[in-house]
C-alpha cells in the first residue's frame, strides 16, 4: 500500500504539481552558478575539484530546500486545500499515507541530483572525481533530506495552518545553514563540536574532505553519524507515530 500511496503523491508532484517548476528554477539557478564557476575557474580563481564541490554543495542546498518545502506542505497544504478528507477515506492504512508523503518528497532530491549530473562533468572534465562527486552527493544527500524532509513533514502534520509549517521548516533550514557559512568554524574545538551535530554542516565537511582535499571516503566517516542518525530516528517516527500524525486536525493526540 505504501507503494500505491507514494506512487500516487509523486504523479500528483511531478505531473500535476510544483515538482517541474521548483526543479526548472533549480536549473536556472545551477546554470548560472555554473557559468560562474567555470569563468573564475578560467581565471584561475577556482581549480576543478573546487568548482565540484560548490556545485555538489549547492546541489544539496537547494535540494534539500526543496524537500523540505514539500514535505513541510504534505499533511497542512491538503488539509487548507480540503483533499486530505477524501484520502483519509480511502481503505489505505494511515501509516502507509505518511511514508508514502514522505517518498514523493524525496524525489524532489532526487530530481536536483539528477540535474546536477551534467553541470558537474561540464566543470569537472578532466578530473578523476566527476564520477565520485556523484556518488557522493547522492549518498550523502539523501541521508540529509530524508532526515530533514521528515521532519518537515512532522512540522506539517503538527501545524494549525500550512504557513506555520512552511515557517517552520524554513526556519530550520536557516538555523542549519548559518554555520556552515563560517569557515573557520571546524577549525576550533567548539566549532567542531557544532560542525559534527548539525546534519547539514557536517554533511558539507565531509563533502569537501573528499572532493577537494582527496580523503579517502572512510578518513572522517564519523561526520556521517549526524545525517544518519537524524535520518533514521526521524523515519522512525514517522513509521511509529504515523497513525496518529496523519489526521484532519493539527496535532497528535
Amino acid at each position: 500500500m505504501t507503494r500505491v500511496i507514494a506512487g500516487q503523491e509523486c504523479r500528483d508532484l511531478w505531473i500535476g504539481g510544483r515538482g517541474p517548476v521548483l526543479v526548472f528554477g533549480f536549473s536556472v539557478l545551477l546554470s548560472a552558478m555554473t557559468y560562474l564557476a567555470a569563468t573564475n575557474r578560467a581565471m584561475n580563481f577556482l581549480e576543478q575539484r573546487e568548482a565540484v564541490n560548490l556545485t555538489v554543495q549547492v546541489a544539496l542546498a537547494v535540494g534539500v530546500l526543496l524537500t523540505v518545502v514539500v514535505s513541510a506542505d504534505a499533511i497542512s497544504g491538503e488539509r487548507e486545500r480540503g483533499t486530505f478528507e477524501a484520502l483519509l477515506l480511502t481503505p489505505v492504512p494511515r501509516r502507509a499515507i505518511i511514508v508514502g508523503k514522505l517518498i514523493a518528497a524525496t524525489t524532489m532530491w532526487l530530481a536536483c541530483v539528477v540535474v546536477t549530473i551534467p553541470y558537474l562533468w561540464v566543470l569537472g572534465r578532466g578530473v578523476a572525481g566527476v564520477g565520485p562527486a556523484v556518488l557522493l552527493a547522492l549518498t550523502v544527500g539523501t541521508l540529509v533530506a530524508t532526515g530533514l524532509g521528515g521532519i518537515g513533514l512532522l512540522f506539517s502534520a503538527g501545524a494549525n495552518s500550512n504557513k506555520t509549517s512552511l515557517a517552520g521548516g524554513l526556519l530550520l533550514l536557516l538555523v542549519l545553514f548559518a554555520p556552515t557559512q563560517l569557515p573557520a568554524l571546524p577549525k576550533t574545538g567548539v566549532g567542531e563540536v557544532i560542525t559534527r551535530i548539525n546534519p547539514i554542516g557536517s554533511a558539507l565537511h565531509y563533502v569537501s574532505q573528499i572532493l577537494v582535499s582527496q580523503r579517502n571516503w572512510t578518513h572522517d566517516l564519523s561526520y556521517l553519524a549526524s545525517p544518519v542518525l537524524i535520518a533514521l530516528l526521524v523515519t522512525g517516527v514517522v513509521i511509529v507515530a504515523g497513525p496518529r500524525l496523519v489526521r484532519l486536525t493539527a496535532g497528535l493526540k
